[in-house]
């Protein structure tokens, strides 16, 4: 259970990571500081998303909600599995017509049928 909650942990970092990339900061400096912060003053530490400054986000005035952040990771696994279901069924179609191809090129050899038992 702590090997998933620590990749969901990890997958959640690229949003201050991206936040930082756009605005032109050390990426690894930055993050390297905000972990250490989380650790020393808490978890309300983020960074502003104009400046790349690591700020306590409840001075300034920005909460994110656990219903918020379930909802995406939710709506995320949904996609996610959405995306595989998609991707088996376009394998299977694909698979069909690339028998359908030999079928017609005259080079589709079924397999082999068991006798029937008398």
């Amino acid at each position: 259970s702590s090997g998933i909650n620590a990749e969901y942990g990890e997958a959640l970092k690229v949003i201050p990571k991206t936040l930082m990339q756009n605005c032109g900061v050390n990426t690894i400096r930055t993050m390297t500081n905000l972990t250490a912060k989380h650790a020393t003053s808490g978890p309300t530490w983020g960074v502003d998303g104009e400046t790349g400054n690591i700020v306590d986000m409840e001075e300034f005035g920005v909460w994110d909600t656990l219903q918020v952040k379930s909802q995406v990771l939710k709506t995320a696994i949904e996609t996610a599995i959405l995306l595989l279901r998609i991707d088996d069924i376009v394998s299977g179609v694909k698979k069909q017509s690339d028998i359908d191809a030999e079928k017609m090129a005259g080079k589709f050899q079924p397999a082999p049928q068991e006798p029937a038992e008398e």
